[in-house]
């Protein structure tokens, strides 16, 4: 006797929504669990083909950690195909000016690329503080152990 595989479809689908407090956790641990909350891969009924995951706010994603010597060495580049058009900034300066971007790159490299991934990013909701204007939603808090 075979076993059939249980697909899921978007009508049987009932997402929630996350709380993530990003202050004092590693960047690339926290956007490792986020995107598997995005993707749904935590959940049972997890189908490759279909958005399955559920929402996540991301907040105080200005007091997120980088280890090592990252804050000096690591680089993020733009390009914007003209010649001489390549923005580099160092993450020291994405921390202090950009973190929501730097938060949601993070997230983005570990997605799905093509029109899945575009749609499962846009449940991702990043913040620099504390406030997010999601209270209608009745999101729950999810602690992120390492």
């Amino acid at each position: 006797m075979q076993r059939q595989t249980t697909m899921i479809k978007n009508s049987d689908l009932n997402r929630k929504w996350y709380v993530i407090d990003a202050s004092g956790k590693p960047l690339g641990r926290l956007a490792s669990e986020i995107a598997q909350v995005l993707t749904g891969k935590n959940k049972p009924i997890y189908t490759p083909n279909v958005d399955c995951g559920d929402y996540v706010i991301v907040v105080n994603a200005k007091e997120v950690l980088l280890t090592g010597d990252k804050l000096n060495n690591k680089n993020y580049y733009n390009a914007s195909q003209y010649s001489g058009g390549l923005r580099v900034r160092s993450a020291k300066t994405m921390v202090e000016k950009y973190p929501t971007e730097m938060f949601e790159r993070a997230v983005w490299g570990m997605l799905p690329k093509g029109r899945l991934g575009r749609q499962i990013y846009k449940k991702l909701f990043v913040y620099e503080g504390s406030e997010h204007p999601h209270a209608a939603q009745q999101p729950e808090t999810m602690e992120v152990k390492f």
